[in-house]
C-alpha cells in the first residue's frame, strides 16, 4: 500500500533491543496465569498441574523504562516478574519436542497489574483486562538470543522493592514448561514471529508506590530495573 493511502501515519513498531544488536518488532503478548505452585497458593487458586490459562497484553504497553508511570484509576499497583519468551517463528499445532526451535531469545519482564480493578472485576464476574492491558504494564529488559545463553531450565528469579527482596523463586519450580506452554497456546492460536509469551510469576507480589524503584533479575538472563514514576 501506497504511503499516501493511509488517513494519518501508521504508528510506529513497539520492539525491544537485543543483546548483541538489532531491534526485536513486537506483534503480540501472551501471559501465562498462575504458573507457580506457591503463586497459585498466594492468590487463592488449586496449585494442582491444571491446564495452563492465558491473558493479553497490547504490543505497546512493552517497554524498557527506566521509568514507569503510575496507572490512573488505581490504588493498588502489584508487580509480577517473569521470564519472558520471544519467538523467532511460529505455527499452530506445535509439538513439545521442537518447541523451543522457536525460539529466539528470553528477557526479564514484570507484568504490572491494577489489583484493585482486577479483584472487583473478580468479584463482579466481569472482564479483567484493563487492569492487566493498561499503558506501560509491561515494563520488559533487552533480549537476550538464545544462540547467546542456550534455553534457561533453572536459575533463580527475583525482584526487589527499594532494595529489599519481595520475589525470590526458581525457573525449575514453573508449573508449565516453556516448551509446554508454546506447544498449548499454539493450539489455541497461529503464533507468529515477534510474539511474546511471559511465563508466570513466583510467589511474593505485591504493592508499588509512586517512587519505588524496582530491581528484577533472571539468572543466566538478564536483569531489569525501573522506578514507579
Amino acid at each position: 500500500m501506497d504511503d499516501r493511502d493511509w488517513v494519518f501515519a501508521p504508528p510506529a513498531t513497539p520492539s525491544l533491543e537485543v543483546q548483541g544488536g538489532g531491534r526485536f518488532p513486537l506483534r503480540r503478548v501472551f501471559c501465562v496465569g498462575r504458573n507457580y505452585a506457591a503463586h497459585t497458593r498466594e492468590m487463592g487458586g488449586n496449585p494442582d498441574r491444571e491446564p495452563p490459562f492465558f491473558f493479553t497484553k497490547p504490543a505497546d504497553a512493552v517497554v524498557p523504562g527506566p521509568e514507569i508511570p503510575y496507572p490512573t484509576q488505581c490504588a493498588k499497583l502489584h508487580h509480577e516478574v517473569e521470564l519472558v519468551v520471544g519467538l523467532g517463528s511460529g505455527g499452530t499445532e506445535i509439538p513439545t519436542n521442537s518447541a523451543l526451535d522457536h525460539v529466539f531469545g528470553y528477557a526479564v519482564g514484570v507484568d504490572l497489574t491494577r489489583r484493585d480493578m482486577q479483584d472487583e472485576a473478580k468479584a463482579l464476574r466481569r472482564p479483567w483486562d484493563l487492569s492487566k492491558g493498561f499503558d506501560a504494564s509491561a515494563p520488559t529488559g533487552m533480549i537476550v538470543p538464545v544462540a547467546s545463553i542456550g534455553h534457561p531450565k533453572s536459575g533463580a528469579i527475583t525482584l526487589a522493592v527499594d532494595g529489599a527482596i519481595r520475589q525470590s523463586g526458581d525457573l525449575a519450580d514453573m508449573i508449565w514448561t516453556v516448551p509446554e506452554i508454546i506447544a498449548y497456546l499454539s493450539r489455541l492460536v497461529a503464533l507468529a514471529p515477534g510474539d511474546l509469551i511471559f511465563t508466570g510469576t513466583p510467589d511474593g507480589v505485591g504493592p508499588l508506590a509512586r517512587g519505588a524503584h524496582v530491581e528484577c533479575r533472571v539468572e543466566n538472563v538478564g536483569k531489569l530495573d525501573f522506578t514507579i514514576r
